[in-house]
């Protein structure tokens, strides 16, 4: 694209993540013209996506499940282990997917993979894909022209603003973001293991936060360890033997015998949230609206219901999707939704790294709660899976 070549589109996504894909082809199939704005795609990560519920029929309808179903593996249970050294410790919890009537609460997906196969869906449904960056919005009343780093233009009635935690769209739409952090980096590898996993994700809680195991195909599981940073970077240059070791210490040999599986990562835990989330014919889309710890697989999760509901606002308003009263409804649908989850996950993960009795009983207790209380048990699953779009 130059500046030669302008184009003109109802709605821009900014941002080629899954949340992104998923809000352009959820939109042009309401029957917008759709485009995409983003660099090429980086080299295929080996971190994994957990889709629950809702998000895997948002899948389906993108169009992409069939593409990606083989190299998914089942989530039929949900394990919570406090492994705190403290005074007060949570009881084990299981959540079972058969207590809802599921066959599975949902599916642990290669983040590569997903990608690849929402980008091969883009293309099939002729959404217009630009390659590079987004530097410039000029704002006006009827649109919003994009300039992109070859100096090309796009014009477009909507702005669909999934372009990451720094996101320059959010900027020109002039909306505030409340930020915090955490002394926390969660180390990201996956392992093949001696033991069958049964399809059952484990999470045990300790005071540093969460140490998760999560199943793949076969005798594979991604481990989300998350620990103080200097603790994190210390387990990330151990070598292969030591750190599958560390994971089975860390794990009471759940899966027997480990071995790493693959290059690790380590990435620095913060939070933040939009006081609101669209104005000036922008609207935000994943981590441009939120972020929080990787707790209970609520991410990804809520930024694709950002795109599902940013797909029924373009359908209801094709005529000009960037209205002002097709923004008051994105902004409205989403509102209770982010900031119930975005607060529910930055409390749990800070009654693991506080001291203070206190607030370690109320877990507990809450907790506990929910593995003796069948009826509550089954609404906080049922919540958790499918809340209302």
């Amino acid at each position: 694209m130059t500046q030669e070549h302008a184009s003109r589109h109802d709605v821009v996504v900014v941002g080629a993540g899954p949340a992104g894909l998923v809000a352009a082809l959820l939109a042009a199939r309401k029957g917008a013209d759709v485009a995409v704005l983003a660099p090429a795609s980086p080299p295929r990560d080996q971190r994994t996506v957990a889709m629950l519920g809702v998000s895997v029929d948002l899948l389906k309808e993108a169009g992409i499940w069939g593409a990606i179903e083989a190299k998914a593996s089942p989530l039929r249970t949900m394990r919570i282990v406090d492994a705190t050294r403290r005074l007060v410790r949570a009881p084990l919890v299981e959540f079972h997917a058969g207590e809802i009537g599921r066959e599975a609460f949902g599916y642990n997906i290669p983040n590569g993979d997903l990608v690849a196969a929402l980008e091969d869906a883009a293309r099939a449904a002729g959404i217009a894909r630009y390659f590079g960056v987004a530097d410039d919005f000029r704002v006006g009343d009827a649109h919003v022209e994009i300039v992109a780093s070859d100096g090309g233009v796009i014009t477009t009635k909507l702005v669909g603003a999934a372009d990451g935690r720094n996101s320059k769209a959010r900027d020109a739409a002039g909306l505030p973001v409340r930020r915090w952090s955490y002394r926390q980096a969660a180390l990201v590898v996956n392992i093949a293991h001696a033991l069958p996993h049964d399809d059952t994700s484990t999470e045990f809680h300790t005071e540093t936060g969460p140490f998760t195991l999560v199943p793949l195909p076969g005798l594979h599981s991604a481990v989300v360890c998350v620990e103080r940073p200097e603790e994190a970077e210390r387990l990330s240059k151990l070598d292969d033997e030591a750190l599958a070791l560390e994971f089975e210490r860390r794990s009471h040999a759940l899966l027997g015998r480990i071995r790493i599986d693959g290059s690790r990562q380590v990435f620095p835990l913060s939070g933040q949230t939009a006081r609101h989330f669209a104005a000036r014919r922008i609207a935000l889309i994943g981590e441009a609206a939120h972020v929080f710890p990787p707790i209970g697989a609520q991410g990804l999760n809520l930024g694709l219901r950002d795109a599902a509901v940013f797909a029924g606002v373009v359908g209801d308003h094709l005529a000009d999707p960037g209205a002002s009263e097709a923004l008051a409804a994105y902004d409205r649908q989403r509102t209770g939704d982010i900031l119930s989850r975005t607060t529910a996950v930055d409390a749990l993960n800070r009654t693991l790294l506080t001291g203070f009795l206190p607030v370690q009983m109320m877990r507990g207790i809450g907790l506990f709660a929910l593995d003796r209380v069948p009826m509550l048990k089954r609404a906080v699953m049922r919540q958790g899976l499918a809340p209302h779009l």
